[in-house]
């Protein structure tokens, strides 16, 4: 238990930049990664809805919306575990 809060506290406290780590992803890339996985899932979204709904334009709503909420989220999520320094 205390050595599981070291390590939180030693993750949580080192700050680097983007520039100092070379080992990080850069945001154009994790926006890159956030586009291209939400377009797969998009469709997956879309094709689930149709699948439930009958109604195309419903189906396309649902993913439409899902879409940006999920790439948003995602992008935020990828920026998280980017400062997280383990299993880097």
């Amino acid at each position: 238990m205390i050595v599981d809060q070291m390590i939180l506290d030693k993750v949580a406290t080192k700050k680097t930049s983007y520039a100092d780590d070379k080992s990080s992803e850069s945001p154009v890339r994790s926006v890159a990664k956030a586009v291209s996985w939400r377009i797969i899932g998009t469709l997956d979204t879309l094709i689930v809805s149709y699948l439930l709904t009958g109604e195309l334009v419903l189906a396309s709503s649902i993913a439409s919306i899902d879409f940006i909420t999920k790439m948003i989220l995602y992008f935020f999520h990828e920026r998280i575990w980017n400062k997280i320094k383990w299993g880097k």
